[in-house]
């Protein structure tokens, strides 16, 4: 364990996600200004990862808690306008928090604002990684954050815990840092668990948030931390209220819970189709076809489709079932919802005298395709 705490010293490019509550506090009360709150201290752990080399991107929430503070709701709104309209005032609250705490380094701090369908669109996607390139090589901070002001469903669904399990991806990071306001991930006796190898068996330690000021957890910051693992990513999760935490990290302390990377790297491609894209339909398919997916590494063939769910499109993702109806992978459809229907259970040279065209053999190419 020491060894691999050690390692994390190498780590170039670090993404750090705080949350609402880390930062303006239990209470609305403690960071309802714009200088309140823990920017600060934040910011002066930020800077000296950067004057030791490093390249640092902040995924920040609050802007709805700090919008909702000046707005004047005593409780956290539930219509969906309104919580836009709180995301619109407090977005600039928050930016001005973060350029105050990083202002005594000379340092900028950049707005960018992403929403889900940024990066779904792959052409948006590589805009948005060159834009977060060149303002890491112009030595800004960028402050990202989910534009709740507009992507409805981030607000409903969304938290930057999975956010920044994407950007990770996005901006070539080596190491994630999960910021909250406890220890780390605690087991049954309330002691902190230092290294976690198999996120699913942990699952039953996270706890349901407890505030309105934020909207993530324990069991999102776990699942944030799965997804950026499966990259390659080591995950720690570790202690907002502390003013050493990102340094201690750094310099391999055994400190928060370390999540480490499992499985098969999955390539910055197939790492955006398995955790960015949302899925439209659903696939069954036959046993056959299962195991050649699922051990033998092949596409997928009309003749191991047995039923279509959903509408899509070709170039939407689906995702593939087994005859229990349990996800075995996912992928990008070469067809859409009509013509697979028709093509279900046919060989590869019925294709054109079926749909009247031929758009590939293969339904779900493995290049496409991600096996859970």
């Amino acid at each position: 364990m020491t060894e691999i705490r050690a390692s994390l010293a190498a780590a170039r490019r670090v993404v750090v996600k705080i949350g609402s509550r880390s930062i303006v506090g239990a209470s609305l009360d403690e960071g309802a200004q714009p200088g309140g709150g823990r920017f600060a201290a934040i910011a002066d752990q930020v800077a000296a990862l950067r004057d030791d080399g490093r390249s640092v991107v902040v995924v920040s929430s609050g802007a709805v808690a700090l919008g909702r503070g000046r707005l004047g709701f005593a409780a956290k709104p539930r219509a969906i306008a309104e919580l836009q309209a709180c995301a619109a005032v407090g977005q600039s609250l928050l930016m001005h928090g973060w350029e105050r705490g990083f202002a005594p380094h000379g340092v900028a701090a950049a707005q960018m604002l992403l929403s889900h369908a940024d990066l779904t669109d792959r052409e948006r996607y590589l805009n948005a990684r060159a834009a977060l390139d060149a303002l890491l090589g112009l030595g800004a901070v960028p402050i990202i954050n989910e534009n709740d002001t507009v992507a409805v469903d981030e607000i409903r669904f969304g938290d930057n815990d999975q956010l920044a399990a994407m950007v990770c991806t996005l901006s070539g990071a080596d190491l994630l840092v999960l910021l909250t306001d406890v220890d780390g991930l605690l087991d049954a006796d309330g002691a902190r668990v230092p290294v976690l190898a198999d996120v699913d068996s942990a699952r039953a330690l996270a706890q349901a948030p407890t505030s309105e000021v934020g909207s993530g957890g324990m069991a999102s910051k776990l699942e944030a931390a799965r997804r950026a693992a499966r990259h390659g990513v080591p995950v720690i999760i570790g202690d907002a209220r502390r003013d050493d935490t990102l340094a201690r990290v750094i310099a391999g302390d055994d400190v928060g819970t370390l999540v480490l990377p499992h499985g098969a790297r999955l390539s910055s491609r197939k790492h955006w189709i398995a955790y960015t894209l949302r899925p439209r339909g659903d696939l069954l398919l036959d046993p056959g076809a299962v195991e050649a997916v699922r051990s033998g590494g092949r596409s997928l063939l009309p003749a191991g489709i047995v039923g279509v769910r959903g509408h899509f499109d070709p170039g939407d993702l689906v995702l593939l079932r087994d005859a229990s109806g349990a996800e075995i992978g996912r992928g990008l459809c070469r067809y859409g919802t009509a013509d697979v229907a028709k093509l279900a259970g046919a060989r590869t040279d019925e294709i054109e005298r079926r749909l009247g065209y031929h758009g590939g053999d293969e339904v779900v190419h493995r290049d496409d395709l991600v096996v859970e």
